[in-house]
């Protein structure tokens, strides 16, 4: 079982940068499949940026090149560093963990078993 609790949202103008932290408390946390998913109000929630338990990562197209995903095994840590935003990545960002799913690189939220509570990143032009 894992409890994640994410940290870093905030406000940023268009083309500013931030980056979002998800500190876990999990037992055998480095064989976790980790990943960033976001939520914008009325829509569904997107899988964004994942890393398995060897470092291999896989994003979505729509942050692909601007959003870079890590995690620090030593600190029971997970991140997101955001750069180029648009006002479009306005939403909530919520981390999620699972262990070994065989089609974590498809991004799809069911593959996750734990959840943090949600970080709200608003973006303006």
């Amino acid at each position: 079982q894992a409890q994640l609790v994410e940290s870093g949202g905030g406000s940023a103008q268009a083309g500013g940068s931030l980056r979002l932290s998800c500190a876990a408390s999990a037992y055998r946390y480095s064989l976790y499949t980790l990943a960033w998913f976001r939520q914008a109000p009325g829509k569904e929630r997107e899988g964004l940026a994942a890393i398995d338990y060897v470092g291999d990562t896989v994003y979505a197209d729509s942050v692909k090149g601007r959003f870079t995903i890590s995690r620090d095994n030593a600190r029971n840590t997970l991140y997101l560093q955001m750069n180029s935003l648009k006002p479009e990545d306005t939403a909530t960002y919520y981390c999620a963990a699972g262990f070994s799913p065989r089609k974590w690189r498809l991004l799809q939220k069911g593959d996750f078993a734990y959840w943090g509570q949600g970080t709200q990143v608003t973006v303006s032009s």
